[in-house]
């Protein structure tokens, strides 16, 4: 029986390139897609060598009736003798050279060993979703039935439950990971699995979650992301020394308390009262946003006390001409138009991560694991829009409910939940009100742990973090305890000591993203 554990890997490769043509003959048809192959490799990961097999290519998804739907590209890693960001960014055996503060070195950029790893640890399974990555609907005309919440589950929930039961692996503990989307869709998968194929969880990670639209969806009459973002942007400011002396005295965290104290208190409270407030009040609020973010008093009265992320990214540092970043605010890019009142492009996107993931995946699959496919490698792509929230018509998409369904339903559920102090796409006080939010009775509010780091969006860029990551580096006792801790519900922290570790020399986890 297969014990070893596993990590399921949700690639969020959502958000263009040119629609995929038809094939002109069936031998270049057949070439579209990739009958699974696989490489032998080794690693160095701790000081120690571990040998694995790496297999990418297709799994096709079938109807009841036989005929298929889709072509779903993976890539599987098993360590033998015992989503793009995240495979080459931290989990893979292999990563894109980077500066240690998470910037890129020139083009051409390159692969190195990732001794960082967690193939040591566990089996990695990194899943692209239809119509990204080599993934395809099997006819181009129906691929807009896998692009919406409510489909996206369903197809990869088949993957997963088609993946586990043809390499044998329903026994194995089985963790979810994503990354910004990623994180709705494993939220949502958590869920899913269970009530659908009565498939049980140990663990979800996310990485940069976001799991409450509401909270980061800037629409007129909703104020919420107002102050959700506020600790960011106070964040951003102390790092781009545009506060005040003594405010930049403080530490970071320090800074980052009196925002998220004001910011769930009395600013929220000011937005509330809309037209209400009177000018006194309204005064000291807009002294109090200019304290913590360093915009001028005219700007934050000019924007009704409400400056939208894409307008600060532009206006922060404007005075300089330079643009900050979404992804990872402490990038800074030029401008063309310095008179433009929101970012023209994202400096933490464009030119720094975007050309060398793109082309260290592409050159990987095909030199190293044998890819031969001709289809384009969707990254980040406009070929799933327009997206399906049609499940949620006249409301923000919110998968927290699902989460806390599935951790009623599966105590043993742990999650953990990685912020950035920096991202500007999914911010850490969003993240924490959604979890306040959630609704899960006391007891089972130690399966949740939060984790806080000095980046950004993918905050595993910086070397410091990505160093083992401290947040793996205190899970080393994870599966260990895993068999020993299934009746009982863990208290808060433990969880960061029992995630993910080896059960038993052959008790061997399995983490698909």
């Amino acid at each position: 029986m297969h014990h070893k554990m596993l990590i399921i890997v949700l690639m969020t490769l959502l958000s263009g390139s040119l629609p995929l043509r038809a094939a002109d003959s069936a031998a270049t048809k057949a070439a579209l897609f990739q009958t699974p192959v696989t490489t032998k490799h080794s690693v160095t990961i701790n000081g120690a060598q571990v040998s694995y097999e790496a297999t990418a290519g297709h799994l096709t998804l079938l109807k009841e009736d036989g005929s298929p739907r889709a072509k779903v590209f993976f890539i599987a890693y098993t360590k033998t003798g015992v989503s793009d960001w995240l495979h080459l960014g931290v989990l893979g055996p292999r990563r894109v050279a980077m500066n240690d503060d998470g910037t890129t070195l020139p083009p051409p950029y390159k692969l190195v060993d990732n001794d960082q790893s967690w193939l040591d640890m566990t089996d990695l399974v990194f899943i692209d979703p239809v119509s990204t990555g080599y993934s395809r609907a099997s006819e181009e005309k129906d691929a807009k039935d896998f692009h919406g919440y409510n489909q996206d589950i369903e197809s990869v929930g088949e993957f997963i439950r088609r993946w586990i039961s043809d390499n044998k692996r329903w026994a194995s503990p089985k963790f979810l990971i994503g990354e910004s989307y990623g994180t709705t869709r494993a939220s949502g998968l958590s869920e899913h699995l269970q009530q659908r194929y009565g498939m049980y969880l140990n663990g979800v990670i996310l990485v940069s979650a976001v799991l409450n639209f509401q909270s980061i969806d800037f629409k007129d009459g909703n104020d919420l992301p107002f102050s959700t973002f506020l600790p960011t942007y106070a964040a951003t400011a102390w790092y781009h020394k545009k506060l005040a002396a003594d405010m930049q005295a403080l530490t970071l965290e320090q800074v980052i308390d009196q925002a998220r104290t004001f910011a769930m208190g009395d600013y929220t409270l000011a937005l509330m009262k809309g037209n209400t407030l009177s000018d006194t009040e309204r005064a000291s609020i807009i002294d109090r946003i200019a304290k913590l973010t360093g915009l001028s008093r005219d700007y934050i009265d000019k924007a009704d006390l409400r400056p939208v992320i894409f307008r600060f990214c532009q206006e922060l540092l404007s005075d300089k001409g330079l643009v900050i970043g979404r992804f990872d605010s402490r990038y800074t890019g030029t401008v063309a138009d310095r008179l433009g009142v929101s970012m023209e492009r994202d400096p933490s996107h464009h030119p720094t991560i975007a050309g060398c993931f793109s082309t260290c995946i592409n050159d990987y699959l095909s030199r190293e694991l044998n890819v031969t496919t001709t289809l384009p490698y969707e990254v980040l792509t406009g070929r799933v829009w327009p997206w399906d929230f049609s499940n949620v018509q006249n409301e923000y998409l919110n998968v927290a409910p699902n989460l806390r369904e599935a951790i009623q339903m599966n105590p043993a559920l742990r999650v953990w939940v990685l912020n950035g102090f920096y991202d500007l796409a999914t911010p850490f006080a969003g993240t924490e009100y959604t979890f306040n939010h959630m609704g899960l009775p006391a007891s089972p509010r130690g399966n949740i742990n939060m984790t806080y780091y000095p980046a950004a969006h993918m905050m595993y860029l910086l070397k410091p973090v990505n160093s083992r990551w401290p947040l793996l580096r205190s899970l080393q006792e994870a599966v260990h305890r895993l068999g020993r801790s299934r009746q009982r519900s863990l208290p808060q922290g433990e969880f960061l000591r029992t995630l993910l570790r080896v059960h038993e020399a052959h008790h061997r986890p399995h983490l698909m993203t």
